[in-house]
């Protein structure tokens, strides 16, 4: 039986979930939100909920996946990053073949579930391994990582839109660059923590690309976030709801963009952007769901 070393006395199966991050549902869920926007839309507001289960526990398995990847790529690096050094592999609480064999397991548990997709949806399942699997090295040769991550989370619209429709139209795309502009800006939000580290040892953000300008870079993404959705509710005629939903969302990111114009920001507050990232993007989703009818 697989042990945890004895010097840490957490179970072993809660020094997982840490690792899985499902101790911090935010995380999971903002890669859920996307997947559950493209779903929605395509099946005009009323998708079958088995499909909808399978977004749900797919979108699970591949963050948790990525999570154990970019863990093992970084258990090196992690322990140098305050708001990192105690994740397991980093603090060694948990060895790297634990962490390759629960990262194997969560990617065997995302292909499952991807077989019960279209062909279509199946293969831009394939096509997103790559990208998820070499993430954490874009960190260490590309200068803004966030971009590949963005990109990542793009194929959660391409899949589950796909897989309510077997095809990929217009409005999937302005979805689609919504949700890459979207990532890019919470992702650099949530980046900006760690500046200081990152810099000292040698690791590429888009916090550290934009430097100075990161809060206008930021306000750039997501205001382009606010047009491309603005498109696709106008390509898919969503009603009042959604455009009352759209409103409020802006409303929200225009306050963080204001927020990170000051001076002196707390260090906390990056991190408490990135969450309210989350229950904008369910609000998104409400008006979206509302506004299909």
């Amino acid at each position: 039986m697989l042990k945890t070393p004895k010097t840490n006395q957490e179970p072993l199966w809660l020094v997982i979930i840490r690792l899985l991050r499902w101790n911090k549902p935010e995380g999971r869920l903002i890669l859920m939100i996307p997947a559950l926007w493209a779903v929605f839309l395509a099946a005009a507001g009323k998708p079958p909920m088995p499909l909808v289960g399978v977004i749900i526990c797919g979108s699970m398995a591949t963050s948790a996946a990525g999570c154990v990847v970019n863990d093992l790529w970084d258990r090196d690096i992690d322990p140098q990053v305050e708001r990192t050094r105690d994740r397991p592999l980093a603090s060694r609480a948990l060895s790297v073949k634990i962490g390759i064999v629960v990262g194997i397991v969560s990617l065997a548990c995302a292909a499952v579930i991807a077989f019960y997709l279209n062909p279509l949806s199946f293969w831009l399942s394939v096509a997103a391994v790559p990208v998820i699997v070499l993430y954490p090295g874009a960190k260490r040769v590309f200068p803004v990582p966030q971009l590949v991550l963005s990109i990542a989370w793009g194929f959660a619209v391409l899949i589950s839109w796909s897989a309510v429709t077997a095809n990929i139209t217009a409005p999937t795309w302005l979805l689609w660059g919504a949700t890459v502009l979207w990532t890019l800006g919470f992702d650099t939000i949530y980046a900006m923590s760690d500046r200081i580290d990152d810099q000292r040892i040698g690791i590429n953000s888009s916090a550290i690309f934009f430097g100075k300008y990161a809060p206008t870079a930021i306000a750039i993404f997501l205001m382009g976030t606010v047009i491309l959705l603005a498109g696709v509710g106008f390509f898919v005629h969503l009603n009042t709801a959604f455009w009352i939903s759209l409103i409020l969302a802006t409303i929200a990111w225009i306050w963080q963009i204001i927020r990170l114009q000051q001076p002196e920001i707390p260090h906390p507050a990056y991190g408490e952007m990135f969450r309210q990232n989350v229950w904008i993007g369910f609000l998104i989703l409400a008006g979206m769901i509302i506004g299909s009818f």
